[in-house]
């Protein structure tokens, strides 16, 4: 792999002591979050939730934003203190019209969780004629961190965690052809433009937001059998090893990358509050730590950890920033 093309940003881990079978729970240790208030899209499903409810164990109030809030609600209804509010990222006007209400709140946002997502789908696209998987996993969290800036501004502190995927490395972002407008549409090439953009948002938004004291990560959480998977067929997930001795969806088994939903939470709740991570941003994080860079002919090796230089290159982070600006009409003031 040519990696001189790319500038990228460091990825050094932390030898954290942590690793693929380290829980969410045990990632958060004795961080105590009274008084702090954190945003999880997505928190009422899967990593989400698993999300949500220890950073509530915490202390931490907790706003679960969703499409449907009364189809969340019995979801969360054994984790006390949890605001529900209704979010469609694929609906500008909802997004601006949630982040609003959040800002009339008065309240900082220390921690804001861009979990939400959809993987491998089949070809849609939203109202502005933007590819559903860039739509929603990346344009949508982009406008509403956008909108939700003054919050984390006034956090002093405060972190974005945006839920990537291995999946980047499937494939970056095509500038010149974002939404397939000139070659076939496949699931999987824009599930890997989708996650790339996930974290090279971290990327451009930890440099920018630096100086104000707003620190970015991405995760890739491992390989969990959630609602996400609901798209796959099940000979894809026969060939990922997810259909067990049943024939149910599961792992027979579990490995460094295959995990179970608290586990692959881990990552997710480290990112957002580990005193490990004070000084450090713009970084891929996976199995509790910051991840290393891949190496020349891991690409084809599902199983090997770490992130491709094009997911962390610092010119494709601010073009792909000026992009989105303009997609969606955005100016993201910092």
């Amino acid at each position: 792999m040519n990696t001189n093309k790319y500038t990228f940003t460091p990825q050094e881990p932390l030898h954290t002591g942590f690793g693929p079978r380290t829980t969410a729970v045990e990632a958060l240790g004795d961080v105590n979050l009274e008084g702090k208030v954190a945003i999880v899209t997505g928190g009422y499903s899967g990593l989400g939730l698993e999300t949500t409810r220890v950073l509530a164990a915490a202390g931490a109030k907790v706003i679960v934003p969703a499409r449907t809030p009364e189809k969340a609600k019995a979801a969360l209804a054994s984790i006390p203190g949890v605001e529900l509010e209704t979010l469609d990222l694929m609906d500008p006007a909802s997004i601006d019209d949630f982040a609003q209400r959040f800002i009339r709140s008065g309240r900082p946002l220390n921690i804001l969780v861009n979990s939400a997502g959809v993987m491998a789908s089949g070809e849609a696209y939203d109202s502005r004629g933007y590819e559903q998987q860039f739509a929603v996993n990346h344009l949508g969290h982009f406008q509403l961190t956008a909108r939700l800036w003054p919050a984390l501004k006034a956090a002093n502190g405060a972190r974005v965690v945006s839920v990537s995927s291995k999946g980047h490395r499937l494939g970056g972002i095509d500038f010149d052809d974002l939404f397939f407008k000139n070659k076939p549409y496949s699931k999987w090439p824009a599930y890997a433009q989708a996650k790339t953009a996930n974290a090279l948002f971290a990327v451009e938004l930890d440099r920018r937001g630096e100086s104000a004291n707003v620190r970015a990560y991405s995760v890739h959480p491992g390989s969990i059998l959630t609602d996400l998977s609901r798209h796959l067929s099940d000979d894809e997930l026969l060939a990922m090893g997810a259909v067990n001795e049943q024939g149910e969806r599961g792992y027979t088994s579990y490995n460094d990358e295959q995990k179970t939903i608290p586990e692959g939470a881990a990552t997710i709740v480290w990112c957002a509050v580990s005193p490990m991570l004070i000084g450090k941003g713009g970084v891929y994080c996976e199995n509790v730590d910051i991840a290393r860079m891949v190496k020349s002919g891991e690409e084809g090796q599902p199983n090997k950890a770490g992130v491709s230089p094009w997911a962390v290159d610092r010119e494709a982070a601010a073009k792909l920033w000026t992009v989105s600006e303009q997609l969606t009409g955005v100016n993201f003031e910092i």
